[in-house]
Parts: C-alpha cells; structure tokens; sequence
C-alpha cells in the first residue's frame, strides 16, 4: 500500500531547473533549537549557513512572531551564536557565543542594540539553564573534579599545554569517546548569580553543583541541556548523569539528581532502583509533577523510553506510557498538565503525540513527516517539521493538531531552484512473513517508459530507521537527483514498529536482516516495472557498513558495485576497539571470550573468501565508534583478492562526514562510482 502524503510542503513551480545535488544539500540553511517566548508571542531559533570559505557552518539567531511575521534576524557576528534562552519577562535573549575569544554566555535586548557579556569565565561555556525568575544561571563547565574552582582548571590545562612529554595515562577504559581523547575532566553544573542587568555578579565564584562527582552532565557525546532543569521554585537543580565509577564503558545507568542551588548538601539520586537509562526531566506547569524519561532494561541504549511521572517531591512513582508501543524522543507539557506533547519513530514517520496524563492513552497529531522541538505557543504549538522533499521550518498548530501553518520559509528560493524525487512507502512480507516497510525516491524527471538504475540503501543503527526525513548526509535525494531510484528497506530491528521489531536484531545481525533486504529489493523491485533489477548498487553506513561486508560474502552476485562507509568488518575486534562496551555486549549477548560463537557467526571477516564484488570503502581517521582500522582491512582485502576496490579517508571526520567540502567530495566520489558500474 502506498500512504505517503505531505500536508505541509511548501508552494513551489511544477519544473525546477536543475535535479538535486549535494551541492544543492550543504548550501540549505538549517533551523535549530527555536524557543518561544514567555508570552507566547515570538520564537526565538538557530540558523545555520554554510560558508564554504571557512569549510564550516556559522549560526546566528533570528527571531520571528508565531503568526509567521516579523522575521528578522537577531544577531550577526563572524563567530557563531547558538542555544538562545529568552529571559523570564521576555524582553531579552541569552546565547552562547565565541565572539570575545571563547564560549560565554551573552545577552541582547529584543528592542535592539549590542549584546552584553554576561559570563567571562576562563572555560568554555558549554551550555546553560536560566533560574526560573533570573536572578542565577547554570552553567555547564568541563572541570577536574579533584579541583576547587573553573580558574584552577584553567590552570592546569595551561601547565599540561607547557609539556614536551604528549602521552597520556590512563587507568580506566571509555579514554576516548565518539572523536575526542579524554583528557581527565568531567562536564559538571556550575551555579552563578546574575545582578539586576542580567550579568554575572563579578565578585561571584561559581558554585560546583556535582563537587566530587565523577560523572558527566550533559552527558557525552551528544546529551543537552535538555537533561537539566530547575525545580519550579528555583531553590534546585535536577539533572541526569551516569555516575557509576568504573564500569562507565559497559553501563547504561544514567540517573536522575536533585541537588540545592547553594550547594548545601550533595546531590540526591531520584532513580537509584531503576538500573537503566533515565533522562529529560520537565516539570509539570502547576510545579507538581516531574516527568522524565527512562528505560528498564540494563545495558541497552535502545530499550523504549517510557514517560514517568513522579509527585514532587517525594510522592509515587507511575509509568504514564507503558502500553503505548513507541519510544519517545522528547516531550512538553500542555499548558493545563492535562496532556503531553512527545515526539516518537511511527512507521517510517517521527511523529508528534498527544499523551493523555489521566489515561496514558496516545494519539498521533502531526503523523506525517519528522516534527521536532515541540513547545508551547500560547494557545497553540510550534514545531519544526521536515520531510523527504524539505528541510525543517517552523509550523504552529491548534493542540489537536489542526490549522496547521508554516511561519519560516527560510528555503523556500532554494527549494524552488531544484527538482526532488518524488517518495512513496508501501509494505511487503519479510522475515517470518512480517510485515516490514520500505521507502521508494523516483529519480528526478521521472519517465515510466524509461529504465532507472537503483541505489538500494541500508541504514545504521542497526536501530534506526530510513524514514520521512530530510537527512544531511544520508540523503536519498542526492541519488535521485544523479537519475538513481533509492530504496530504503527499514528491516528488522528498525525503530518505530514496536520494540519486539526493534528487538528482534539482538544476537542475529546477519539473519533477520538481510532476509528482509532480499525480499525488499525484490518486492520493489516487482513493484516498479521502470527499475533496471540487473543495474543495483548497495551502499550503507555504520551497520549499514556492516551490512555491505556481510552482503559481499553472503550476497555476493546480486549487486554491480557496493559502498562501504565506516563499517565494521570485524565484530570480534570490533568489540576491543570501540569505546560503548555496552552496545556490541547487549547486541551480541555478553563478551566474545564469554559468548565467542555470537560474534563469529555473523562475522563478515569470516567470509572474505566468497568476497567479488567491486567495493568503494570510506572511513574516518577520527572515528572511535567503529575505527578505520575495519576499512583498511576491508579495502586490503579487496585488493588482495584482485576485486575493483578504492579507499576513502578523512584523517579529519568522525564516523560521520560533516566539513562541506569533504561532503561534497563524498558525493561526488561515491555518485563516481556507482555511474563507473550501473550506467
């Protein structure tokens, strides 16, 4: 069944001018972090642009009223600014901006003017949380935890940059986590209190909220301030950390801490008997319930969050969602406590949801598309939304999800001067004749009398999913725009079809997985008479990576080339190498000198000898999730076995590629390569 459907695109021409290119990709400027002010007037966001000169991004803020007027931008230094806070009375806006040298906090009059410096601290500001009558600030500093203050920590970093001597010790493992070493500090929760203008006082030194915590908050690499709050009345501060010494490298225990502002007394662990993940606090608007997020199973970073509520502050405990089947990613409260906003995976869709708080009952508002940072806009919400064919602007609609409006066009120019591909998602039976989805992206200009080849697409994760999005990297209009159909399977352990689907990967990457990619490919490819079943090329990334591996020793005559991007070509050592110890233990079920047959049944290195396929192989010299150790000995391979092979390395990208230029090369390098075999 095709169900694809899109309230929300934007107008634009019948016939754009030329077809889609990543080219096209990096120049979009993309919104992020909007947030409405106290009256519910105006929304505050993010904007980046990508200034190839400088190979990077810069963001500014802009500022726009929620009926979609007024658009204007706030601030324009050569430095980024980010992570805008509105003040309690709404006149002004907190930021994070590097303009005096490093990352501080600043301030802006919505009337106009120039910012004001409201922190100078000798560390970087890495985020912040306003009091909620502002008369304090958090701040998330990274510290030695052995040391009393920020200028200490200064200190020493100076005296270690000072040494001839560059190795490092350590005496525990995750020493180096996403793309970055550890260098001996924690990010902890500073307190400051702020004058009558808004500033830091100066004669103020910053209260360390985590004193001899050895523990990250936010967490690392990806945690905001999202896993921060005040409590409603100010006097504390909850916030999540994993605070579980050394077994930090296989654990996935973060918790929940209630500490005072004033640092009188350390922090109180809320969530000690649920050895899981538990994250996102947000108070109910009356300031009598806590709700946060938490899964229950240990060691598994894709358990399904529950939303839980809790009486503050010291009442009962209750799973608000236990029986709705999805996972949420974040959540408001309604402005009456009655309801919660979450968004949450739903069948190729990341959907928003409407959560009754006296039922738990869920229901789906904004089903299409991917919506993102929900908030509240006085008697209305705001989202941002993205789907296959646009970047994210911003919406409000009523709370039942009706009168939907677009308030930003920020793309709009852009969107007009290029053709996308048109989607479509339809069903089919895999593995244990399950239902499992598949999205289709018709190749620009499409003409059904005319034959296509096919860039068949296999997503990380392996629990995640190729959904309704629109993706920076994996973006399936790059292909379409180069006259390829892409073919995205979302397969066994995919997220969004119930946690059993997403469970189902466990101990079995290399079955349930590829049996559904098999079936897919030849469902789509019954489907649609136009795609050319003997030109297919097979590309994936991370799992996806893995994947290829796997399907060239295990697939080896269906495909006329293959890409392989940051893959692990080795299970077993992709268990010594990595730094989460927790991920290929739960996927694998325990240790591979405990559970040796786990990781060898699968393992892609085992059959190299059924390996003839042509393979582009990618990697990153900064890449710690899965090191570029696995695509040197993918590509040696290759090349000792005589198969069609080239190698890829970005000394300077992490397990994914973000410089514009190197995206660029990444595309043409790999766009190159499937026209060398399919066309």
């Amino acid at each position: 069944m095709v169900f694809f459907s899109c309230a929300f695109a934007q107008n634009a021409p019948s016939a754009a001018p030329r077809p889609f290119s990543v080219h096209d990709l990096v120049a979009f400027d993309r919104i992020s972090d909007p947030v409405v002010s106290p009256d519910g007037s105006r929304a505050v966001f993010a904007l980046r642009k990508t200034d190839l000169d400088a190979n990077k991004g810069r963001t500014h803020l802009w500022t726009v009223k929620v009926d979609g007027s007024d658009l204007h931008q706030l601030t324009n230094q050569p430095e980024s600014d980010s992570q805008p806070r509105w003040s309690p009375d709404g006149k002004s806006v907190y930021f994070l901006s590097s303009r005096s040298g490093s990352s501080q906090v600043w301030r802006i009059e919505l009337s106009g003017g120039e910012a004001k410096q409201v922190t100078d601290l000798p560390l970087d500001v890495n985020g912040f949380v306003l009091s909620p009558d502002g008369t304090s600030i958090l701040l998330c500093l990274d510290v030695y935890v052995d040391l009393p203050n920020p200028a200490d920590t200064a200190a020493r970093l100076k005296e270690r940059e000072a040494r001839k001597a560059t190795g490092r010790l350590y005496d525990a493992a995750l020493f180096r986590h996403w793309d970055s070493w550890k260098d001996g500090r924690r990010g902890h929760l500073f307190v400051l209190p702020l004058d009558a203008s808004g500033a830091a006082k100066p004669t103020a030194t910053p209260i360390d909220l985590m004193n001899g915590m050895n523990a990250d908050s936010p967490s690392k690499p990806f945690g905001g301030v999202e896993e921060i709050t005040f409590t409603p009345d100010g006097r504390s501060v909850v916030f999540a950390a994993k605070h579980v010494g050394r077994e930090e490298a296989w654990s996935t225990d973060h918790d929940l801490y209630v500490v005072p502002v004033d640092g009188s007394s350390t922090p109180r662990c809320l969530t000690d008997d649920n050895p899981a993940w538990d994250t996102h606090p947000v108070f109910s608007p009356d300031g009598k319930t806590l709700a946060w997020l938490a899964m229950r199973v240990p060691g598994y970073e894709a358990d399904r969050f529950r939303i839980l509520l809790k009486s503050w502050p010291d009442g009962p405990v209750k799973s608000l969602t236990e029986t709705w089947d999805r996972s949420p990613a974040g959540f408001i409260w309604s402005a009456d406590g009655k309801s919660i906003f979450a968004t949450a995976d739903n069948v190729g869709q990341h959907s928003l949801f409407s959560v009754d708080v006296a039922s738990g009952a869920a229901k789906a508002i904004v089903p299409q598309g991917h919506a993102r940072f929900p908030q509240r806009a006085g008697d209305r919400l705001l989202i941002g939304l993205d789907h296959l064919q646009s970047p994210v602007e911003l919406y409000t609609l009523k709370p039942d999800g009706s009168d939907v409006k677009a308030i930003t066009k920020v793309n709009a120019e852009r969107l007009a001067a290029v053709q996308t591909g048109e989607p479509e998602q339809f069903s089919f039976k895999g593995w244990n004749d399950e239902t499992v989805h598949v999205y289709v992206v018709k190749p620009v200009g499409f003409d059904s009398a005319k034959k296509y080849p096919v860039a068949f697409l296999i997503h990380g994760g392996p629990q995640g999913s190729f959904g309704n999005d629109f993706h920076y990297r994996w973006n399936p209009q790059t292909y379409a725009g180069a006259g390829y159909a892409a073919v995205m399977v979302d397969f066994h352990g995919s997220t969004g079809y119930g946690q059993a689907f997403c469970d189902s990967i466990q101990n079995d990457w290399g079955g349930k997985p590829l049996e559904d990619l098999k079936k897919g490919l030849e469902a789509t490819l019954q489907r649609y008479p136009w795609m050319d079943g003997a030109r297919v090329a097979a590309l994936g990334a991370s799992y996806g990576g893995y994947m290829i591996n796997w399907i060239a020793g295990n697939w080896p005559d269906r495909f006329r080339c293959l890409v392989n991007h940051d893959g692990v070509f080795d299970t077993r050592m992709g268990y010594f190498d990595t730094e989460e110890l927790w991920f290929p233990e739960r996927e694998h079920g325990g240790t591979p000198w405990d559970r040796p047959e786990s990781f060898e049944e699968h393992n892609p290195v085992n059959f190299v000898k059924n390996w003839k396929t042509p393979m582009l192989v990618i990697h990153g010299g900064n890449d710690y999730r899965v090191c570029d150790t696995h695509g040197i000995g993918a590509f040696n391979a290759l090349q000792r076995k005589g198969i069609p092979s080239k190698f890829l390395h970005f000394p300077d990208e992490n397990h994914w590629v973000l410089k514009p230029h190197n995206s660029i090369l990444w595309h043409e390098t790999v766009i190159g390569w499937l026209d060398q075999w399919c066309k």
